[in-house]
């Protein structure tokens, strides 16, 4: 049986950015509860009073309060190393039968290469490449004979070193993401392992993220 609780919750948790405004306690639950009543009675169908729907959200708000922030703020106070790399370009390849031998070429002519930065992820239909810009000619020789389909140069990456428990709770990079996106940071490609990611942002924007990811820290 649908509860008043029940459908209030559900609407909320399919607004993400609604979700983390609630569980930070930033939204005024009157005006928010006047918004959503049309959906909400008509998940129920039936009326419901406003009060009900405020109390329905002061229920929920003090329960993410503690599901959806306390866990994931306690992870990233355990941050470990951040680095910020500057000057990089960025690639996007159509996959080809020949791709993986020409990154094979590619990782042989850099060997050994301490100032080169290399790495590569690879989708269904395309595969990204970023290096360092001292190294984009290999690229661009190497690579001449494929399917280019984006490249951006003036690039800065951002890693960050993850606690062991992040692969334990869910939203941490929800969270972090969030955070940047609030400060207008606009990230062009995201690349990840178990216990780190990395991100790729303008050159202009690099002090703003690395700020953002430093700041969680201390939350």
């Amino acid at each position: 049986m649908k509860t008043i609780s029940s459908v209030v919750e559900d609407y909320i948790k399919s607004k993400p950015f609604l979700l983390s405004a609630l569980s930070q306690g930033i939204i005024n639950l009157t005006s928010l509860s006047r918004n959503i009543k049309p959906e909400i009675e008509e998940h129920l169908g039936k009326e419901v009073r406003n009060g009900a729907i405020v109390m329905a959200l002061k229920r929920l708000s003090s329960e993410l309060e503690f599901r959806t922030t306390h866990r994931i703020v306690k992870t990233l106070k355990n941050i470990g190393e951040i680095t910020v790399r500057s000057s990089l370009n960025d690639y996007t390849f159509k996959v080809s039968d020949t791709l993986l031998h020409n990154m094979a070429a590619l990782i042989k002519k850099i060997e050994g290469n301490k100032n080169a930065f290399y790495t590569s992820s690879r989708g269904v239909n395309e595969t990204n490449i970023v290096v360092s810009s001292n190294i984009a000619n290999y690229v661009h020789e190497l690579f001449k004979n494929e399917v280019l389909i984006e490249s951006l140069e003036n690039l800065s990456s951002i890693t960050v070193k993850l606690p062991k428990e992040n692969v334990d709770i869910p939203g941490i990079y929800y969270f972090i993401f969030q955070r940047l996106s609030w400060e207008g940071v606009n990230i062009y490609e995201v690349i990840s392992t178990t216990y780190e990611f990395t991100v790729l942002v303008n050159d202009d924007q690099v002090d703003k993220a690395f700020k953002v990811i430093k700041g969680l820290k201390s939350l």
